[in-house]
Formats: C-alpha cells, structure tokens, sequence
C-alpha cells in the first residue's frame, strides 16, 4: 500500500471533489439522428487543450483520429492506431508492444492519457511492455505535439497522445438502450477481435454503462525476409549451419501470438448544473516478445557494438508477458456560470498494474508491479470580450517494484505535484497565448541488496512556460509562433537504473546525481482552410541543456557498478549533454472534383525530424523523412480509398546501430454504411501492404529482427444503434 503523505494529499484532493454535489461539464451539444445515432458537430474541438477549441485554432501541431479514419487505422496497439498521423512514428517493439512516438521522442518523453489521465502502466520503462490502453474502446484519440503538451506534465515535451472513451457516459442516450459494437478479422496474424458498449438511461439524468472487448493474434506474418540485410550478412557468414538458415528465413514472426480480454462498467449523473461520473475497468493481456535470431557464434563486447548487440545467447527467446491491470476512474464537472469562473472540472485516477515474463520453460522470470494515482482539477474561466483561461492543480504517484531474474530498478516511488494555466486573448485577427506550469517532483528508491546498498532520495523543482502568437493573413488562414522554456526531472529509470534489461539487450546504467533536463523551443505554424482544402504546417527546433540519453560505454563502467560482475549485455549508461532536435509535419487535403454524388479528393503528409547530441553524434532510433499520399471517391454512403507511403532510409545513425532501407507501401480500402442517415454504422475491406513488401521501421529496438506485417487483409464492421 502506497503511504505517503502527497499521496494522502492526492486522496484529499478527489474525496473533496467526491463530496461534490453532482455534477460536470454537460457535453459538447450532440445532433440525434432519426435512426438514434449520434453526430457532434464540432468533431474538430480539441478536448486535451485544455481550453476546449477548434483544431485550426492551437498553437502546435495536433491530430484527431475519429470516426472512419479510426475506423480504418485501428490495430491492436495504440502505436500503429496512429503511426500514420503526422509527426507520429512507433516503437514497433514486435505487433503487441508498440507505443507513439512524437517529433522522435519516445518512452519518457511522450505522456500516454485516457480521457486525460496516464494510463498508469510501465510502457515507459522499457518498449517490450505494452501500454495499458485498447484502442478498441476508443471512441477519438487526439495528439498534441509542442508546448501546449507540457500542461499534462513536463515529461511531455514531446508531446501527448489521449484516448477519449465513453466508459463515463458524456449524455443520457434518447432511446431505451444504446449500443456500440465493432468487429475486425486481419489475415496477417489471423487477428479476431471485437468489443461491444451498451448505454441504459435509468432516469432523465443518470445512465450506466457496461463494456467488453475480446482479441486474439496469432504470430504475425511478415514480408519479406526476418533479418534485415546487415543481420543476415552476418549470418550467412557464419560456420554454423543453423544460424545460415537463419539468413533464409521469410514469413511468420515467431513468438508473437496474443490473447487479450477486458470489461468495465460506469454510471453518470448528467444534469443542468454539470455532471459526476466513475468507471471500474479490468484488463489482461498474454503477448509474446518477438525472439532475436541468432546471427552470430561468439559475442565480444569490446568490438560487436556496430551491430546493436543483438548476438547468440543474449536472445530475448520465446518469452510471454502476462499482463494485467485493474483501473478505478472519476469525472465530474460543476458550471459555475460566474463572472469569472465558468466551470470547475475535476478528474482522477487509479490503477494497479502488474505484469509476469515468463521463460520457455512456464517458469516467471521477473515480475513488474505499479501501484499509480492521478487527479487532476481544473478552473476554467468565462469567456471575458476574447479573454479565455484555465488554470489547474495536478497530482501523480507512482510506486514501482520489479522482483526476479531482470530487476534492473530498485523499489522506487515517485510524487509529483504541479501548478498550471494557460490564458488566452482573442484580439480577432491577431491571438494571444501564454502557459505555465511549476511542478515538484520526489523520487526516492529503497535499499535494496543487487542494486543500491543504500537508500536514494532526490527532489525537482521544475518551471516551464510558453508564450504564442497567430495572426490573421487573409480569410481562412492563419499563421502562428510559439516559444517556449522547459524543465524535466530526471525518471526513476533514468536515476536508479544498474541492471541487465533483456528487453534492449543492455546493462542499463542510471545517475543518481543526474540534474533537471532544460529545454528551449520554437516553433512556427501556418494554418488554412477554404472551399475544398485545407492545409497545416508546423515547424519546430528543440534546444537542450542536459538532455539525458543512453550511450555505450565500455564494459568496466557497468562492472564497477556490478560489484566486478561479467557482463551478459554490453554496457549502456545514461548521460547528460546538450542536444538539438527541429523537424516539421505538414498534411493538406484538396477536393479535386465532383462526380456525381462523389467528392474526388486527394490528402498528403510529410514529417521529418533531425535529432543530434553534443560530442556524440546523431540520436539514435529516429525515425527518417516519410511521404504519404491519399486519394479517395466519398459518397454519402460509399467510399473508396487508395493510399501510398514512402519511408526514406535512414543512415544517419549513430555507431551501435545499423542503418535502416527505406520501403514503399501501397494501401487500399472501400467503405458501406448500409443504415441511412447513421454514419456510425460501417462495413469496410482494407488491404495493406499489398505488395508485400519488407519494412521495417527504424526507431524499433527491434528493427533488425522484427520486420513490419506483409499483406494484411482486414474486414471491419462498426454498428451503432
């Protein structure tokens, strides 16, 4: 049990908001179609920015991915839900383990949220864990990217990536029962899944809810050969027979089948004054790790890092992760309708989290525990002749333990507590932004006899802040600048580390007296839309003062630090030094013609960051230049689509890693929505990948090991009534 005194603070915090009388935000107004389907006429306003507003009108990049395009992208991870989206790339870490990544950062970097609130699991600790959230019972998610993501925590400097649900119903259905289901058959890993909602109105102002969702892979079929061309020149130049065979091999991804369940239930009080809601949710998920083939005999630490140490008998082989978690949710929301205030929003979560990996032989090698709380209360002021503003009270805590053969982190816990606002003012042609965020941060680990003799503690005091203009160019466009200063406490993981970590295949080495991570940041964007086109560019440069990343260092460090131990991984310690990252994302979409009844339209994206560390070269696993190119028939019931994606090799590498081909892929999918006047009812046919093609993506770990899905035939059915 987690007793410390800001976590009793937290408690306070929601058991206040507890005694709320009931209430909350009442949703966005929502159109009732005649088939009883739901249609929000402002599917642009983005939630996560805190001051609810139209997508066109953020000062940074942004993404909302709902409806068909949901439809369509959806897979089992959140990772490549949204891999096609602008300035969004994943760590692929095998098809079950996959997380975002934005603008080139990963892991810390990027806070994963559920309707606002982190999705308390240990996906940040290493890319072989999972994240705790389906996209399957999502019903929009939204990226930021920039500095308007640092109001959700300073790790998010890269930015923030929330899954909306509905497991707190926003509103009381009209009909006796409403009902949401989708279904989706994948041919590349014999993928089975479907998950189901149902809404009941007991009164005029209170409704339940219950969920389920149930999927099944089983391996992932490739295209293309297993091992990259570096590996399986290695390979065949090897005297053994059987790792020869291993350069041969094509097809199925071994070790990479997937069973996952998970139900919830909720209930809300909807009325004039607000709302008040909670959810209780439980998850499991067995997945296995992709195995790394072996490519070589004999390994040599002091000489083999070229290759991204990955050699024989450091294979992560055929383990299974058992996960599971269960999660306690709360909403709520008073309208205050004040001179001043306009509402006061509350949210807060729990979970306990636990996952099991287990070896080849049933035996669990390590087991990961995280006992997590967050709440959250918002003031969110009136609308004042254009001035807007919200400001807020923040608190986190997270308690970690790992037991068994792969402990590389001592017991640890985190207290987090943060201040923010953002106020803005709307001058007409020209707006004003400005946010700020003070946030103090405790880490501390307990003794513990592998790892740290000694108990550890270290305190932050972080202060980040932005300041932004748009500005007005003529009807329908708007160009934009916002600038930026942030501090980052140093993780657990990035402190505590001093272990061998199969996952990345590394002894990771952490510093206990490592310092804040300081940043500045520009970034310029131009916005316009007009009659059959819109059109979005964001460009930006990162500067950092103590950017923490992992190196490879020669095996003695990490041997003084292992009591004189021999390595099983190579050495990779972390370490502070000054860094640069800019890049830019860019999509713009054109209606071509009218046939018909159709819209002929054709979109685009592009996205590209460059990533370099002082004194040791580029950043690794950064994701290179991508094109992506659509076009599509749209008709009120009917749609087809065809789209191509260029990803551009990548060789500016730094020395542990190998360079990554770039690929090309072709994808098509048509659409029926065979209810009149229900665009929530949808039959669609994909096919990705149609050629078949190898591809791998460079930020993965496993990029060398783990080539994306071949030829992926896909058939979802999505029903609301």
């Amino acid at each position: 049990m987690l007793r410390s005194p800001s976590l009793r603070a937290g408690c306070a915090l929601t058991a206040l908001c507890l005694a709320w009388p009931a209430a909350a935000q009442t949703a966005a107004p929502a159109d009732t179609q005649a088939d009883g389907s739901y249609h929000d006429p402002r599917s642009d306003i983005v939630v996560t920015a805190l001051i609810p507003r139209s997508q066109g009108d953020i000062l940074s990049g942004t993404s909302i991915v709902t409806g068909e395009e949901l439809t369509r992208s959806l897979r089992p991870t959140i990772g490549e839900t949204l891999a096609r989206q602008p300035g969004v790339s994943a760590t692929s870490f095998g098809p079950n383990a996959s997380r975002p990544i934005l603008r080139g950062f990963q892991g810390e970097r990027v806070r994963i949220l559920t309707d606002g609130i982190g999705s308390f699991d240990v996906s940040n600790t290493s890319v072989d864990h999972a994240v705790a959230i389906n996209p399957l019972t999502a019903d929009r998610i939204e990226v930021l990217r920039g500095p308007s993501a640092l109001l959700y925590g300073s790790s998010a400097i890269g930015g923030v990536v929330n899954v909306i649900d509905s497991r707190i119903p926003r509103r009381v259905p009209d009909e006796a029962i409403h009902i949401d289901a989708i279904g989706t058959y994948g041919s590349a890993a014999n993928e089975r899944s479907g998950s189901g909602e149902i809404e009941v109105p007991l009164t005029e102002n209170f409704v339940v809810h219950v969920d389920g969702s149930y999927s099944k892979t089983d391996n992932l079929r490739t295209g293309g050969y297993i091992l990259s061309k570096a590996m399986r020149e290695i390979a065949a130049a090897s005297d053994e027979e059987e790792i020869q065979d291993n350069a041969r091999l094509k097809g199925k991804l071994a070790n990479t089948a997937a069973e996952v369940w998970e139900v919830a239930g909720g209930f809300a009080y909807i009325g004039d004054g607000g709302n008040l809601g909670m959810s209780i949710s439980h998850s499991e998920n067995t997945y296995g790790v992709p195995s790394r083939l072996e490519v070589e005999e004999e390994h040599d630490h002091d000489h083999d890092h070229d290759h991204d140490h990955e050699e024989e008998g450091h294979s992560h082989e055929n383990v299974t992760l058992a996960m599971k978690q269960t999660r306690a949710d709360l909403r709520g929301e008073v309208a205050v309708n004040g001179g001043f205030l306009d509402s006061i929003r509350l949210r807060a979560g729990w979970a306990d989290y636990q996952h099991q990996e287990i070896e080849p032989s049933g035996e669990v090698g390590t087991t990961f525990k995280n006992q997590s709380m967050e709440s959250r209360l918002e003031f969110v002021q009136a609308d004042r002749n254009g001035w807007q503003g919200a400001s807020g009270a923040q608190f986190f805590t997270r308690r970690f333990q790992a037991d068994g053969e792969e402990k590389f982190l001592p017991k640890n816990q985190t207290d987090q507590f943060g201040l923010f606002t953002l106020q803005s003012l709307d001058l007409g042609d020209t707006r004003l932004e400005a946010g700020a965020r003070y946030e103090h941060t405790k880490l501390q680990s307990d003794p513990d006899a592998d790892l740290f003799a000694e108990a550890s503690q270290r305190s932050f005091n972080a202060l980040s802040g932005s300041l932004g203009i748009s500005q007005a160019i003529m009807p329908g466009w708007r160009v934009g600048l916002n600038l930026s200063r942030s501090e980052r406490a140093p993780s657990a993981e990035e402190l505590f580390a001093r272990g061998n970590h199969a996952g990345t295949q590394a002894f990771e080495l952490g510093n206990p007296d490592f310092g804040k991570e300081k940043s500045w940041g520009v970034e310029g964007t131009l916005r316009g839309s007009g009659n059959g086109y819109s059109f979005s560019l964001a460009a930006y440069h990162n500067w950092f003062s103590g950017f923490i990343y992992e190196s490879v260092v020669d095996d003695s460090v990490c041997q003084a630090a292992n009591g004189g131990a021999e390595m099983e991984f190579p050495c990779y310690a972390y370490a502070q030094a000054d860094a640069r990252y800019y890049g830019f994302e860019a999509e713009a979409s054109v209606k071509l013609a009218q046939v018909g009844s159709y819209a002929i339209n054709i979109d685009g994206v592009a996205d590209y960051v460059r990533a370099t560390i002082k004194g040791n070269g580029p950043a690794p696993r950064i994701p290179p230049l991508r094109l992506l190119g659509g076009i599509e028939a749209q008709g009120a019931r009917l749609s087809a689509r065809a789209e191509l994606e260029h990803v551009f090799e990548q060789d500016r590498v730094t020395d542990f890693e190998t360079p990554t081909d770039g690929f090309t892929m072709v994808n098509t999918s048509i659409s029926f929505k065979p209810l009149a006047g229900n665009d929530r009812t949808t039959l669609m046919l994909s096919a990705n990948n149609i050629f078949d093609v190898e591809a791998r993506r460079h930020a993965s770990f496993l990029k060398d090991f783990a080539p994306l899905a071949g030829r992926d035939i896909r058939l979802t059915a999505r029903i609301s009534i």
